[in-house]
């Protein structure tokens, strides 16, 4: 019957939260229900992704979405274009979920962001929960007072309204579900039914609050059956209102435990008051699922008894304490990757480095932290920044209080990045977004630095050719193996960024440190294309001068030269003392005149010159390291819509980030 409703339903379907409880049991059985395999299970924060992982759902049926960000939600809407949503997604129903802000933002914001996307020939069918009702706890209708009693049931009730203010006025097809004890297959195996299932296989039980502590127990298939009637019966004449989806039968905890003593015949009595009470557990908590029944033709038919025993076959059939306790305890987490893009006169191309950006993490299935650093630029870089952070607090602006260059820029950067790695760029796109994805694959192999072999760039072919001509020079002239034609784009892990940043030199050459710290390593062979607005801030000079700063950091090449003429010019002088002296007595007429004089004194005192020039390179950088002074200064820092613009704000957040 099941299986029939669901192939009703209009694809394609988004489940998002579909790494939860309700949300994997709701995703499984619409995407083994229809053959077209058009259903998406939307995933952003990864710590319960264990169960798709588990489930090895299609990694082309997981899409990578954060709801918090209206860019990534209207990107996947108008990438697939789904019909049926269902969300599911929340934070802040369990007791280890704190954060205040979160709650609100992934229960409101995020709803609002979904909402936004939705059309009138969409469905959206929103999981509530029986905890917005709160203190009015006993059997409550729909029409009844709202009573929340905790910051997640306030974030909830906004929500049950937001939906209901979407139907009114933009005519939306959306309804609320206000769950109540749901439990059954890939329930968090610390919960109550969970545990209290696998003790009593065991013949045990587990810690137990008071006994007239009641639940209104509804399993997980009627619940997923409820998300299906709700998607079919919606319509103008219901549309924004909100459901009790209940048994409609209260269950104290003494009832509960008297039926488990019964069904796997436990011959030990439990230990009452075990565990203290809870600040959400109540004497009279249970539901009034009439307006379902008569709305939506809904109704709970699984006998607690029955769902008990059904959740012990599940977990023997999914060999519970073997796979699923591990991988709940030591989820396997999608990385986080931080890009630090260095900005100097790019205001024209961060909103496309940005939108590239974007859809290569999604495409990815990756977590992102984009982080922006304005090395000063004189464009109007800082607005650009601004209206990205607004729309998506997964984009950190960092300015500067002047140009420190983007070695300074990425360093700046890293110190404040979270993710499992950094991807070092340019902000002119020089450095494609695109080959991050081969970056990252190298990444997941084991190596630790992924950079960037520039194969060929588009560019005049002599400039072209004085490139690889100096990176060959450079590398044999190095002291250390640093690849040839790898600039700065390049991805690298985070015990790696750890070594960069604590490195106590003042002006440093990354491509070069990078070589430096050693860890595994390897390219990636990619074009470079050319800049795509404006004009490039390089030139001749300038391109010199980062010759000279890369051969000084690491070659004693020239010092080793220097030794090398003053022992080869010593033993020619000698010779040419020991031939005038010969000349002397045995020609006629030896060579005389001021122009060899001149010449001589030209090339030496040249060559001696050219020797204090080198040897001055390197005294001024021990002058320079000597000073200590800041690699860079920050001037402000904006993360989403937050923005610390004094020196203690700036110093507290990034100490915050360090933990």
């Amino acid at each position: 019957m099941l299986l029939a409703k669901i192939r009703q339903l209009n694809g394609p379907i988004f489940v998002f939260g579909a790494s939860g409880f309700i949300g994997t049991n709701l995703f499984n059985d619409l995407f083994q229900a229809r053959p077209g395999n058009d259903v998406y299970a939307l995933t952003h924060d990864a710590t319960r992704a264990w169960r798709l992982k588990l489930l090895n759902v299609p990694p082309e049926n997981i899409i990578h979405c954060d709801i918090l960000s209206d860019n990534s939600v209207r990107d996947v809407f108008e990438r697939y274009k789904p019909r049926t949503i269902f969300n599911l997604a929340a934070y802040g129903a369990y007791s280890k979920q704190k954060n205040v802000n979160l709650i609100y933002e992934t229960n409101v914001l995020g709803t609002v962001n979904i909402l936004e996307n939705c059309t009138t020939d969409m469905v959206y069918i929103h999981a509530g929960s029986s905890s917005e009702y709160g203190f009015n706890c006993t059997a409550p209708k729909e029409t009844d007072r709202v009573e929340p009693n905790s910051h997640y049931a306030v974030s909830k009730v906004s929500a049950a309204y937001t939906l209901e203010y979407y139907a009114r006025v933009h005519n939306l097809n959306t309804l609320n579900l206000r769950l109540y004890s749901i439990y059954g297959g890939w329930e968090e195996p610390d919960r109550l039914i969970p545990r209290l299932v696998e003790e009593a296989r065991k013949s045990d039980f587990p810690p137990l609050v008071s006994p007239d502590i009641s639940r209104d127990f509804v399993y997980i298939d009627d619940c997923v059956e409820a998300f299906v009637d709700a998607a079919l019966k919606v319509g103008p004449a219901i549309r924004g209102r909100s459901y009790n989806i209940a048994t409609g039968r209260k269950t104290t905890m003494r009832e509960l435990v008297d039926l488990t003593i019964a069904e796997f015949q436990i011959p030990k009595a439990p230990q009452w008051g075990s565990m203290h009470n809870r600040n959400w557990d109540l004497s009279d908590w249970y539901g009034d699922p009439s307006a379902a029944a008569a709305d939506l033709g809904w109704q709970a038919r699984t006998p607690l008894q029955v769902g008990l025993r059904q959740t012990a076959d599940w977990q023997i059939r999914h060999e519970y304490e073997r796979k699923i306790i591990p991988a709940f305890k030591n989820p396997a987490l999608n990385p986080v990757i931080s890009p630090i893009i260095a900005c100097y006169k790019d205001a024209q191309a961060i909103p496309y480095m940005y939108e590239r950006l974007v859809k290569t993490f999604n495409d990815m299935k990756v977590r992102y932290e984009i982080i922006f650093v304005n090395d000063n630029s004189p464009d109007n870089t800082d607005e650009v920044l601004e209206a990205i952070c607004a729309n998506d607090p997964n984009v950190i602006a960092i300015k500067h209080s002047r140009n420190f260059g983007s070695q300074s820029a990425f360093l700046s950067g890293m110190e404040i990045a979270t993710g499992d790695a950094v991807v070092l760029m340019d902000g002119d796109l020089q450095d494609p977004p695109e080959v991050i994805p081969q970056f990252y694959e190298q990444w997941m192999q084991g190596h630790d630095v992924v950079y960037g072999v520039r194969v060929q760039r588009e560019m005049a072919p002599h400039v072209h050719f004085f490139y690889k001509t100096f990176y060959r020079l450079f590398r044999k002239m190095s002291y250390i193996n640093i690849p040839v034609d790898a600039g700065d784009f390049s991805l690298i892990d985070r015990k790696v960024v750890k070594e960069l940043v604590s490195l106590p030199e003042t002006e440093q050459f990354l491509r070069g440190l990078r070589a430096w710290v050693g860890f595994k390593q390897t390219g990636v062979n990619y074009v470079r294309p050319e800049r795509m607005f404006g004009v490039s801030t390089n030139n001749w000079t300038k391109n010199i001068w980062w010759a000279k700063k890369a051969i000084f950091s690491f070659s004693f090449a020239p010092l080793e030269a220097m030794s090398y003429a003053g022992f080869l010019l010593t033993g020619l002088s000698v010779v040419g003392i020991f031939i005038q002296i010969l000349a002397r007595f045995f020609l006629p007429n030896p060579p005389r005149g001021a122009t060899t004089i001149i010449i001589l004194v030209l090339f030496f005192g040249g060559l001696n010159l050219l020797a204090i020039s080198f040897l001055g390179e390197y005294i001024s950088k021990i002058f320079e390291e000597t000073k200590k002074r800041p690699k860079f200064i920050r001037t402000m820092v904006r993360i989403g819509d937050r923005v610390y613009n004094t020196s203690d704000k700036i110093s507290a957040i990034l100490a915050q980030r360090k933990r």
